[in-house]
């Protein structure tokens, strides 16, 4: 059978005494996270052209969504960026409720604005220390990883889990905040910006640190756009976009922050964008704390939301609901909806299709750092090896946004 004329362009044996030198780079490779290949050509250690393949994990979320009830697609939205697990789980709630035309209390939206917040936070402290310590900033890498357990605490004690958390339900959250969260968030925020002064101190200016960040991965601002970039990629470029102001959800047209942006566009610029939104989040954080509302964080409307176990275990009417919901699932009307949430790295956006029944007709995710590594290919042309492992970093690829 002949091969797709791409696949046989690739496939042809490069020429020994041309100057272009044909080499593969991963995917069993530190740097590029286990699961991308960069098909390079390189001129010396110059890259002359790169074909980045991302199709090295396969898991069908959008598929597997589509197997189970309305529900059960919560705990594989964890899975999608696992570095900030809250944030998709709030995007996909707010999906379906926005199809379902229903609101939640204004508790609710308060919590899940802080919870949103506190994992944006620690993907920035993930992504930034991950790209220190590639640059030889070990000493900073783990200072970050130290903020970013204390901020996991936080996550742990108000979902009661640390990582893929399940915490979200359409029609409201599975808990409430803990009565002690306030102070909690208290001594989390002393020892951050403790962290995050002495990694200012390391790392702004540090003249190897800048040497190998400012002026690598340049893309303008009209290519930014073209290619469809959000989040701090494209807020590097000088475009202030974000969704919490630009489509306000929940309650982020009640708290006062700032979108920061670079103006160059570079690795530097992307970096000091998600530093500089670490304490904008900080901000929301503490509005959100000292706004808060008493209430419910659930609706009272039990098509929706589970009953609470003393009605299951005491009424029929409450027995039967709980049983309606785990076994056929809620029954959201029949439509299609598009809701999108400023996920930690841009735009993440859920299309979903109702036909009626208890479970998703079709499900699509907009993640943020597909468009990034589209666009990867724009930032590596010109530049050496070693930029491929900064320019990479800073888009801050997840393997679970990137699986079509």
């Amino acid at each position: 059978m002949a091969l797709p004329a791409r696949w046989a362009k690739k496939l042809e044996a490069s020429d020994p005494a041309d100057e272009i030198m044909e080499i593969q780079m991963g995917p069993s490779h530190p740097a590029s996270h286990g699961t991308i290949k960069f098909n390079l050509k390189l001129d010396g250690e110059r890259i002359m052209d790169c074909d980045v393949e991302i199709g090295y994990l396969h898991r069908a979320f959008e598929k597997m969504t589509e197997q189970g009830t309305w529900t059960q697609a919560i705990p594989y939205t964890d899975r999608l960026n696992y570095a900030s697990p809250c944030i998709n789980n709030v995007a996909f709630a707010l999906a379906v409720e926005k199809l379902i035309g229903i609101e939640v209390p204004d508790r609710c939206k308060y919590v899940r604005m802080i919870m949103s917040e506190i994992s944006r936070i620690t993907d920035h402290l993930t992504c930034l220390g991950m790209a220190s310590g590639e640059v030889g900033a070990q000493t900073v890498m783990f200072y970050m990883l130290e903020a970013r357990e204390l901020l996991y605490d936080l996550v742990e004690a108000a979902t009661g889990a640390r990582l893929t958390v399940s915490w979200c339900r359409v029609g409201g959250i599975t808990r409430d905040l803990p009565d002690d969260f306030g102070d909690r968030i208290k001594f989390a925020f002393h020892n951050l910006e403790a962290v995050m002064d002495d990694c200012d101190k390391l790392l702004t200016r540090n003249r190897v640190f800048i040497d190998r960040m400012s002026g690598i991965g340049i893309l303008p601002r009209d290519k930014a756009i073209s290619y469809g970039l959000t989040g701090p990629l494209l807020r590097a470029t000088g475009v202030a976009y974000d969704v919490r102001k630009a489509d306000p959800y929940l309650l982020y047209d009640r708290v006062d922050f700032d979108v920061p942006t670079g103006d160059r566009g570079d690795n530097y610029d992307r970096f000091n964008v998600r530093f500089q939104e670490i304490y904008q989040s900080q901000r929301i954080i503490e509005q959100a704390m000292r706004q808060i509302p008493d209430g419910p964080v659930n609706i009272d409307d039990y098509r929706y939301i589970l009953p609470p176990k003393e009605q299951v275990y005491n009424s029929i009417e409450g027995l039967m609901n709980h049983f309606k919901i785990i076994m056929e699932g809620i029954k959201v009307p029949a439509g299609e909806i598009y809701s999108a949430v400023e996920g930690a790295n841009g735009e993440l956006g859920f299309y979903i299709v109702s036909d009626g029944s208890g479970r998703p007709y079709r499900v699509r995710v907009r993640p943020p750092c597909f468009f990034g590594m589209a666009a990867l290919n724009q930032m590596l042309i010109g530049h050496m090896i070693p930029d491929i492992i900064t320019t990479f970093g800073m888009i801050n690829m997840i393997g679970g946004e990137c699986d079509r």
